[in-house]
């Protein structure tokens, strides 16, 4: 019996986009949905409240970091992450392994698990998929990601292969390891880097071995945007129709109409809340650096269109003087902008799936935004 259920309600006539919902043990999740990220078991700088208010169906916990500090012992302790910090609706946790290739720089990956220090102290570690598998059920999270490698692009094909194949091999062992399947769900993670004869046989390996969901790693790396369209183009005719689809570390609005449109269902990243932090925030009419003196006197909401808290009450010229005297309170409050204007569009995009119309959408909102295929102007 899965944790979770997918049920596919519609899909776009003019795209192929599906509408649907993720049934999971702390509530249904309509797709397809962006899902802040919360790091360290919090979104930072919001409140579970917040994220509540702005209608965020699912929110990210990193295996890694919580493994780390305070420890998946004591999350288990506390009740799970859910009690731990006070959020009643799904959770999905990563693996550990996109941090462990990105932060260590001393590793040394064997067949067993990777050996690798400590990103701040140094300190030896050894993370394996059954360790991951078992942090991760320890702390409680609805959905739940194997462990893998995160090839760099461009790496070699012989790399790649050599890679995807000891990937394979780990998510059977994590599946194996895995102890709560009737109330947590495993998803398997797409390799494969940008070859499409590696995409295709990870996801071919993958669907073999029945996972609840599929996720599309190994993407949003640095590498242009045409080639991760192209490796979704690849990849997600092999996954199944009846589970869930899940684009790792995308946020961009661009990459988020993009994605829909080659049937994406989930997608997850820092982006909103980490250039909130440093004064840039999403708007209707694109990018706004709201530290820039031309907002100096200017009393206008940061966006004429939204209707998020940040923009009912504050001005532009609010958001940079609290941005320029470096005050937490306008990190929150462009952070709460952000998170909503990207909830707000995936609802669009759901409605727009809905009434047909996925493509019209995107060429409306690509015109307004200043945006291009493929071009995503800073983001």
């Amino acid at each position: 019996m899965s944790a979770i259920r997918y049920e596919l309600i519609h899909e776009c006539k003019q795209t192929g986009a599906r509408y649907g919902k993720l049934h999971t043990p702390h509530g249904v999740i309509e797709t397809p949905i962006f899902m802040p990220v919360g790091t360290q078991a919090t979104v930072k700088t919001l409140s579970p409240e917040e994220l509540e208010d702005m209608s965020a169906q699912i929110i990210l916990g990193n295996t890694y970091h919580l493994w780390l500090q305070p420890g998946d012992d004591l999350i288990q302790e506390a009740g799970g992450l859910h009690k731990f910090m006070k959020w009643d609706k799904p959770i999905l946790t990563d693996s550990g392994g996109f941090q462990v290739f990105s932060l260590s720089k001393l590793r040394n990956i064997e067949e067993e698990g990777v050996h690798f220090r400590h990103h701040k102290s140094g300190e030896k570690l050894f993370l394996s998929p059954e360790k991951a598998i078992s942090i991760q059920n320890n702390l409680g999270s609805d959905i739940m990601m194997s462990f893998d490698e995160c090839v760099e692009l461009p790496s070699t094909f012989e790399y790649t292969k050599n890679s995807l194949e000891r990937t394979l091999r780990w998510a059977e062992r994590g599946k194996n390891a895995h102890k709560n399947p009737d109330t947590q769900a495993l998803f398997g993670i797409v390799q494969g880097g940008d070859y499409e004869e590696l995409r295709r046989m990870s996801a071919l390996e993958l669907v073999k071995m029945d996972f609840p969901g599929y996720s599309i790693g190994g993407l949003s790396v640095g590498e242009p945007k045409e080639v991760m369209y192209k490796v979704l183009e690849w990849t997600v005719p092999f996954l199944p129709k009846d589970k869930p689809r899940y684009l790792m570390g995308v946020g961009s609005p661009d990459a988020l109409l993009e994605g829909s449109i080659r049937g994406v269902d989930m997608f997850d990243c820092v982006l909103p809340t980490r250039i909130a932090r440093h004064g840039t925030a999403m708007t209707s009419e694109g990018r706004v650096v709201i530290k820039n003196k031309v907002y100096e006197r200017d009393f206008s909401p940061l966006d004429h269109e939204c209707g998020c808290y940040t923009c009912k009450n504050y001005t532009r010229a609010y958001l940079r003087h609290l941005h320029k005297a470096n005050e937490i309170f306008g990190q929150r409050l462009v952070s709460y902008h952000n998170l909503y204007f990207l909830l707000n569009l995936m609802e669009n995009v759901r409605e727009a799936i809905k009434e047909d119309r996925l493509l019209t959408f995107k060429e409306e909102f690509f015109e307004k935004y200043g945006l291009t295929s493929g071009n995503e102007r800073g983001f």
